[in-house]
Order: structure tokens, then C-alpha cells, then sequence
């Protein structure tokens, strides 16, 4: 049977729709994604949310000089499809393939490239800032979540455009949900908002009728004004966005296109700073999504009878970490958690349930976090703070400027470090071995197995000093290791003892050091691997001494080459050993790593043992 959306390859086939035809292809929409999800895996409730918003957006604005910027950009699966990318969603966030966020180099419909939350507002201003100064009368849009809206960039943003005069309109994408459920003050303040359901809207045609009426007409209009807004601080009290400057439009229902078109083509018409609060369903149209969306943010593969996952979760590091976190805080009730609303991906579900006066989700706020953090370590408690490598590129400056200067006893948990695939550039890991390394007082571990997580964890609980535990995305591999020494500061592990080569690993790496020297091994030749632990201090003497056995070194780190445990080798080999040393480091090179598979990351990049023993047999003469 033909459907509606074989025909829809590009913007100009959906405006001519009507709203009959537009809810048909909302219903298709939803069928093609959950199709697409179900097989690559990807973002699936927030796109199920936003297809009426999406059309609506695409039928009023005149993109791409109309500017859409969404925030995070995981939700814009309908935006792509309605951008002539329909064909190419069978390739989404598989390598080489579509991207699961807003990347420019694909479209030119995608205007700005996003992956982390509370951009967007920001992103907006600067672009209707820079359509003013060319004097120039596109609309700019920025959509952002309510879930994001707690984010220290989103409110800073909404603070600067308020107070601007800036013609700008900001959609609020109000789903209840962030990946975990909202909290804070914000989250309270919208649903107060939903719960009175006051609806407003300014109407241009009333306006200028009434505007026209002799001598009273301008008095009559600002009369209303005032009366509209006393109302609503009756009936909404505290009245955020009106008070810092906007036109505040909503709650309207985010599933009636006919309706929010109608607002949006009000909005194209008004000046300054606009508004639009809109109500929407995550996972809408997919029972198992809408009773479990924080399971379907992001998910694998799936069967769509039953919303079954194709296969079956494994144990993972997040997981081995909420248990080990839990055993520890049973004996020590100093230690409290702290999560950036990520509080069932960083594995604190069962801490949460626990020992709920020790749980604290302060939502998107990551810099938040840790400075909170510091506060409660100088006031003795012993902070942990599980958050994804990639988010703890924006807390930076706390964890330098709060923690670090003042050498407090804050554990921050680096979860989802290295690749983690198929969500591509903003959200790999690889960065943070070499930008935490140059932090002073900052002492950096990194586990090769869920044991040796544990442990260590147990180590930062006593060690009272600013700590970094970094771990992968997924489960500890195949290698079942025979030694699990104590955890001593700076102190590495042998695991094998050889004449020919020193292999140097951290983390999830040495798992792959142990299978280079199994494959080495049958060839004959001798190597010796140990697991360096600590990044920083970094074991010298131990890895010195090996060094001058073999003469031969390679180190292995899912991160960058420069700055990480590569850096850190070489730079003692060079001070310290007065003879040449042939040394390889594998690890990222300095650009943007794109999506795809974890595996096919790490063998285009020769971090697969297939590259590493090639390498190794090659300097041997074989």
C-alpha cells in the first residue's frame, strides 16, 4: 500500500500537505523510525516526540534561511527525513553513515553542529545577532528541552536574549523528561505552569483593528497588556520568562500541528524575544517508549512486537561501579552521590534507593555538580561524581578552580571514557587521560577490570585527595587475568614478564595488551605487559626498568596520543634513559573521531590487535 511519505523527499512536497494529510504523516513518520531504531538502535523517545513540532516547524519556516537550531540535536531523526535524507536513514550512526545528531557537512538544512545540551539558546543568539548586523529578516528558532533548560549555558543564554530585543523565538520542548526524570526548580515551575493550563497568545489582526480606533485605540492595547499580565501573575506565580523580557506563548499541546502552526505563524510576525512553551509526549506512539522512555532514550537494536532488546544486556563497568559504590557506602555514611541527571546511565539506581538522603540528581548541570561537590567535601563528606567523559569537558574549570586548588578529597568518576561509537564526535571519550594529567593535585586511575574498579574505588574512598577513576562504555572484555595485586599509590602491575617488548597499558587496554602478547607469544616472542594503574603518578621506576630490559616499548590507551599515558612514557624514556629506545604510542590521533562501531573505530585507527602485533612483528624482522 502507497504511503504518503514515499512522496515527501523534500521541503517543498510537505508544505503543500493539508492537516489531514500532515497527521497520515506523523503516524508514517513514527512507523519509518521505530523501523530504523529497531535495527541500528539510536535515540528513539525524544524523535517520537517531537514529529508533530518537526512538521509543524518545516511548514511555517523557510529553511535553510530560516536558521532551526536544536538543542542536543538527538531529536532530529523527522528534521532529517524531511531534508532528503529519507533513503539514508537505513545507515544512521553506522559508519560512514548518517549521523543520530545534526552535523553541517551532511545538509545544508542543518545549520549548526550539536551533541550536548543547553547550546542551543546561545547558538540562536549569535546568529540573530549576526542576521541584524547585515541587516538581513530571516527567522532564527532555537528548540530546546525542558530537561536542558536546567543547564548553567541554556539559563545564561535565556538571561542575555531576555534583555536584548533580539527578534529570536526559543520552543520549549516541554516533555517532563530529560534521559532520566526532571527535577529542580525549573521542572517545578513548568509543571505549575501545565497543571493551571492558562493559555495566551497575542493576536497581530486584533491589534492593528484595535490600534486603529481614534484616540483610544493605543490605550485600549496597553490596557490589556496590563491586565494579561496581572492575570497571569494571579494564576502563575512567578511568571519566569515574561519577567526576564519575553513574549511568553503556551502550554500548547505539541501534538496538534494545526495549532502550533498557528502559533508559530504568529510568532514569525512579532518583534523581540518570544516564548513558545510546548507540551509534548516522549516515546509517543510506541507503548513500551511512552511507559519506559528513559529505557528508549537510547537504546540497541530491539524486537517492535514487544520492545524486547535483541541482545541480551551484559554486565557493565556503570553497573559494577553503582554496586561497588553501595558495598562501600554501607560501612561509611560520609560518602554521598551526585549525579547530572544521569543517574540510571552512571549506574546509581540502587545508591538512589538506598540512601536517598545521600543521592542528589541536580539535573543538566554538570559544573553545578562538581561545584557542589567541593562544598560538601570541605565540609566533610566524600563526594562521588559518576559523570560521562565527554560531559566533563564542561565542568572543567571546577574541577581545577574548586577542587583541585583546595586538594579536596572529591572522587570524580570518569564513565563512558575512550570510544563509546555510534553517537560519534561530541560524545567519544578520549580527551580526558591528557586534559586531567596537567591538572596539579590531581591524582588519575584507570581499572582493566570491574575488580580492579572496585578496588579502587574502595582506595579513592580512604586516599582524601582529588581522584579521577576512568572507565569504558560496555563490559571487561574476555581476559580472565590470574594477578589482582593491592592498590598502592602510583604503584603499576606486571602482568607478564619478557625480553623483547614492554607493552604499556591502562584501563579496557590491557585487556588488548594481554591478547597482543598471546599472539606474539606463538611466534616467539617475548613481552612483557604491565598494567600502569595510575596515569598519574605514573609508575617510572617500574616501567624504566622494563624498558631497559627490552629496548623496545609501545603503550595502549583508548585516548588521545598527545598528553596521555603515550606522552607520560616517552617523556621519562627520553629523561631518564641514556640509550635509544624504539617506541610507538597507539592511541587517537589529534582530529574528531566520527560514529560507527567501537570495534571499527579502533581498527581504522590501528588500535586492534590485528595493527598492534603487525607492528610488533615488524620490529622484530619478521
Amino acid at each position: 500500500m502507497e504511503k504518503l511519505l514515499d512522496h515527501i523527499n523534500q521541503i517543498s512536497d510537505l508544505k503543500k500537505l493539508n492537516y489531514q494529510d500532515k497527521i497520515k504523516l506523523s503516524e508514517e513518520l513514527r512507523e519509518y523510525i521505530i523501523q530504523i531504531v529497531s535495527k541500528n538502535g539510536g535515540h528513539l523517545a525524544s524523535n517520537l516526540g517531537v514529529v508533530e513540532l518537526t512538521i509543524a516547524l518545516h511548514s511555517v519556516f523557510d529553511v535553510p534561511k530560516d536558521k532551526i537550531i536544536w538543542d542536543v540535536g538527538h531529536q532530529t531523526y523527522v528534521h532529517k527525513i524531511l531534508t532528503g535524507r529519507k533513503e539514508q536513514m537505513s545507515t544512521l550512526r553506522q559508519l560512514n553513515g548518517i549521523a543520530g545528531f545534526v552535523k553541517t557537512c551532511e545538509s545544508e538544512y542543518d545549520c549548526f553542529d550539536t551533541g550536548h545540551s543547553s547550546t542551543s539558546i546561545s547558538v540562536a543568539a549569535g546568529m540573530a545577532r549576526a542576521r541584524d548586523v547585515r541587516k538581513e529578516k530571516n527567522s532564527v528558532i532555537a528548540v530546546i528541552g525542558d530537561g536542558a533548560l536546567t543547564g548553567g549555558m541554556a539559563l545564561e543564554a535565556l538571561n542575555d536574549v531576555g534583555s536584548s530585543n533580539t527578534n529570536l523565538i526559543v520552543i520549549l520542548n516541554d516533555n517532563e523528561m530529560s534521559i532520566s526524570k526532571n527535577v529542580g526548580g525549573i521542572s517545578i515551575f513548568l509543571n505549575k505552569i501545565r497543571t493551571r493550563k492558562v493559555y495566551t497568545s497575542s493576536n497581530n489582526y486584533i491589534k492593528k483593528v484595535v490600534n486603529k480606533i481614534p484616540h483610544i485605540g493605543k490605550y485600549i492595547i496597553h490596557s490589556v497588556r496590563k491586565l494579561k499580565y496581572g492575570i497571569k501573575q494571579l494564576m502563575i506565580p512567578n511568571m519566569m520568562f515574561e519577567d526576564m523580557g519575553y513574549r511568553y506563548i503556551g502550554p500548547i499541546d505539541g501534538h496538534d500541528i494545526e495549532k502550533i502552526e498557528s502559533i508559530l505563524k504568529i510568532a514569525k510576525g512579532l518583534d523581540g524575544p518570544i516564548l513558545i512553551h510546548v507540551v509534548t509526549k516522549k516515546g509517543k506512539g510506541y507503548k513500551p517508549a511512552e511507559e519506559n522512555p528513559d529505557k528508549y532514550h537510547s537504546t540497541g537494536p530491539f524486537k517492535i512486537e514487544t520492545g524486547e532488546a535483541i541482545s541480551k544486556k551484559k554486565p557493565d563497568y556503570s553497573k559494577a561501579f553503582g554496586e561497588a559504590l553501595v558495598k562501600l557506602a554501607e560501612k561509611n555514611d560520609k560518602i554521598v552521590a551526585i549525579t547530572a541527571a544521569m543517574k540510571d546511565g552512571t549506574g546509581l539506581t540502587k545508591f538512589s534507593k538506598m540512601f536517598p538522603e545521600r543521592f542528589f540528581d541536580i539535573g543538566i548541570a554538570e559544573q553545578h555538580a562538581i561545584g557542589m561537590a567541593a562544598g560538601m567535601a570541605k565540609d566533610g563528606m566524600i563526594p562521588v561524581v559518576p559523570i560521562y567523559s565527554s560531559f566533563y569537558q564542561r565542568g572543567y574549570d571546577q574541577v581545577i578552580h574548586d577542587v583541585c586548588i583546595q586538594n579536596l578529597p572529591v572522587i570524580l568518576c570518569a564513565d563512558r571514557a575512550g570510544i563509546v561509537g555510534n553517537d560519534g564526535e561530541t560524545h567519544q571519550g578520549i580527551y580526558d587521560l591528557s586534559f586531567f594529567r596537567i591538572v596539579p593535585n590531581l591524582t588519575i586511575m584507570a581499572p582493566k577490570n570491574f575488580e580492579e574498579l572496585s578496588n579502587m574505588l574502595e582506595f579513592a574512598v580512604s586516599f582524601q585527595k582529588p581522584i579521577v577513576i576512568r572507565y569504558p562504555r560496555g563490559g571487561e572484555g574476555e581476559v580472565v587475568f590470574s594477578k589482582q595485586e593491592p592498590i598502592e599509590l602510583g604503584k603499576a602491575e606486571v602482568l607478564t614478564e619478557g625480553s623483547d617488548f614492554s607493552i604499556i597499558a591502562i584501563g579496557k587496554m590491557v585487556q588488548r595488551a594481554i591478547k597482543v602478547k598471546e599472539r606474539l607469544e606463538k611466534e616467539g616472542i617475548k613481552t612483557e605487559v604491565i598494567n600502569a594503574r595510575f596515569l598519574k603518578p605514573l609508575d617510572e621506576d617500574t616501567i624504566l626498568e622494563s624498558i631497559k630490559k627490552t629496548k623496545h616499548v609501545i603503550t595502549i590507551e583508548d585516548n588521545i596520543i598527545d598528553g596521555g599515558l603515550g606522552s607520560s612514557v616517552i617523556e621519562a624514556v627520553e629523561e631518564k634513559i641514556p640509550f635509544k629506545v624504539k617506541a610507538k604510542k597507539f592511541g587517537y590521533p589529534d582530529e574528531f573521531i566520527k560514529h560507527g562501531s567501537v570495534d571499527e573505530i579502533e581498527k581504522q585507527y590501528g588500535l586492534d590487535v590485528e595493527s598492534i602485533v603487525k607492528y610488533c612483528l615488524k620490529e622484530m624482522g619478521r
